[in-house]
């Protein structure tokens, strides 16, 4: 199981926030692209970005900070991106910037066949990320709730061919009080592509329990205001979950 370090961008800094609320957002760094090379010398194998300003102005706004992360970076580890990604010539320039995949949530609700036409121009590099409250998938920066089940959404993008897809239980985000266990083991379950937890990962205890609950389904977690406020340190929570799925 991958732990996944997020770097949320809003106006080039590294934030978090609480259950997505971008007035309630918390400064951790003016140096994202510092912040970045630190989680890779601290082992991490992925980097999780989010323009979170491109998020809810439906385009690219941070991308001066996630160039100055591709540079600190230099191709030593996997980086994913979403936020404000709507069209193929978006996907193009980061793909083409050293980005490895690209995460499509919003445009990918409205806009189905813009999702289908990026699994084909872009084989093996987008993701597609659902966000939801109580099993209701949510869009534009999670502003907005949609009818759509997350189960079924999955399936349906699963069969237009994305390389793994991205769980978060909103109402936990930035909240540190553990990860939806069931809901993303259940959604794990339904679709044979990776899925990735993200949300709510407050202490060692809680990687624990995902890993215990999913460690053959679940392929990763995303990690956040755990880290920037110490509750948990990347290093040792790695070498953790190496100890356990070598038992």
């Amino acid at each position: 199981m991958l732990l996944i370090p997020a770097i949320d961008l809003k106006d080039g800094r590294c934030v978090r926030l609480r259950q997505g609320d971008m007035a309630d957002a918390t400064v951790f760094s003016s140096d994202p692209a510092g912040i970045a090379r630190g989680w890779v010398e601290a082992g991490a194998q992925r980097l999780h970005l989010v323009d979170l300003n491109g998020a809810v102005a439906g385009k690219p706004v941070n991308e001066a900070a996630i160039r100055s992360i591709v540079r600190a970076v230099d191709g030593r580890v996997p980086i994913q991106l979403g936020g404000g990604i709507r069209n193929l010539d978006t996907i193009e320039r980061y793909v083409d910037g050293g980005l490895s995949y690209v995460i499509i949530g919003t445009a990918a609700v409205k806009n189905p066949g813009f999702l289908r036409d990026a699994c084909g121009a872009f084989p093996g590099q987008v993701i597609v990320g659902l966000d939801a409250r109580e099993g209701r998938v949510a869009t534009d920066g999670w502003s907005k709730l949609s009818g759509h089940d997350v189960v079924d959404l999955a399936r349906k993008f699963e069969g237009y061919g994305v390389d793994a897809i991205i769980y978060t239980d909103i109402g936990r985000d930035g909240m540190l009080g553990g990860v939806n266990i069931e809901s993303t083991v259940r959604l794990a379950a339904e679709v044979e592509i990776p899925v990735f937890a993200s949300g709510g990962v407050g202490s060692l205890e809680d990687i624990e329990a995902l890993c215990n609950a999913a460690a053959d389904s679940v392929a990763g977690v995303i990690l956040g205001r755990a880290l920037y406020e110490g509750a948990v340190d990347l290093r040792t929570a790695i070498e953790r979950v190496k100890s356990r799925s070598a038992r």
